[in-house]
């Protein structure tokens, strides 16, 4: 297939084809396997008369187990001592609460 890699990814670019068809009341594109995304969602923006999509990361969620907790504060760890700097406080006021 012209625009095409052996390994079936595209050429950087070498334009393409798509198929556009109505979902619902969306336009949607088919793209072709090469195009592809893995995940659920991409990103959407124009220039110009261009649509550009771009992958979206996945979600990081919540550590559920203790592994995964431990997981979390070992690359938190990795970061290092925040080093932050002593601020002048004033003196807490007095109040009367009643």
């Amino acid at each position: 297939m012209p625009g095409v890699k052996e390994e079936g990814r595209p050429f950087e670019g070498e334009p393409a084809r798509a198929k556009l068809f109505q979902h619902g009341g969306s336009q949607a594109v088919r793209l072709p396997k090469a195009f592809r995304f893995e995940g659920t969602e991409v990103s959407i923006r124009k220039e110009g008369e261009a649509v550009i999509l771009e992958p979206v990361p996945p979600k990081r969620r919540r550590p559920r187990t203790k592994e995964e907790m431990e997981a979390f504060w070992a690359e938190l760890d990795s970061y290092g001592d925040a080093d932050f700097p002593d601020r002048d406080q004033p003196p807490l006021q007095e109040r009367d609460w009643w």
